[in-house]
């Protein structure tokens, strides 16, 4: 009996566990770390932030919201000895239609020159709609800003000399959103009036690559109130 029982022992079932001696399991940890949830919640915000921007650009840009006015103020764009560019010649043709309505008493144009230049943007807009047929007396060339804001901050010193607060503004779609609000930061009672045609309208592309830069140039001005150099963009 002795001998079977010591057999069974070491090569027969297996001895039963120590009931005192327990296995201790560590904790496995799972999810992010407080650093990398901060990170991640960082990243949406700013994701949604971008989003909700570029979405208002957007909707800007389909509003006409003309509505009588003290001034329609065409914002500037490229010049070429005098001659308006082809971005500059649509939006002043707009303007001047927003005139002939009746929308408001005069047309302000707006836009600095650069070095060697002969003529500002604002100059050579007041020329060519003169040469369409509006009345120098209805026209007024405000040749200062090397950008939007520059030249909405002028319109807005012009407009307290002269007595006068409403302003239509008169630029491409993308552009509407971001002047409105500079306008406004500057003193003026603004509103948009984009025009439609021109090269910066005809396709998606171009349409979805000025929505992206105006994204950035009115998130950058809303951090800083200061403006970002678009003027290879047309859009001041």
């Amino acid at each position: 009996m002795t001998g079977t029982s010591s057999r069974r022992g070491l090569g027969g079932a297996p001895p039963e566990p120590d009931p005192d001696r327990r296995t201790v399991r560590r904790p496995v940890r799972t999810g992010m770390t407080w650093g990398a949830r901060l990170l991640v919640g960082g990243l949406v915000m700013l994701v949604a932030v971008v989003g909700v921007t570029a979405l208002r650009v957007w909707q800007v840009a389909r509003v006409d919201d003309q509505r009588p006015s003290d001034a329609v103020v065409v914002l500037g764009a490229a010049q070429y000895n005098g001659e308006p560019s082809a971005v500059l010649a649509n939006r002043l043709k707009h303007a001047e239609q927003l005139w002939r309505d009746g929308v408001a008493p005069r047309i302000v144009t707006v836009g600095g020159g650069r070095t060697g230049d002969r003529y500002t943007e604002a100059e050579a807009s007041r020329d060519w709609l003169i040469e369409q047929g509006v009345p120098s007396s209805a026209v007024e060339a405000v040749p200062e800003g090397a950008d939007t804001l520059g030249s909405l901050q002028a319109v807005a010193a012009t407009a307290r000399q002269q007595g006068w607060s409403s302003a239509l503004l008169v630029s491409d779609p993308w552009h509407s959103l971001r002047a409105r609000t500079m306008a406004r930061d500057a003193g003026l009672k603004a509103y948009t009036s984009p025009t439609r045609s021109g090269p910066i309208v005809q396709t998606r592309e171009t349409q979805l690559r000025y929505i992206y830069r105006e994204t950035g140039a009115l998130l950058f001005y809303e951090l800083t109130h200061a403006s970002v150099d678009t003027a290879s963009s047309g859009l001041g």
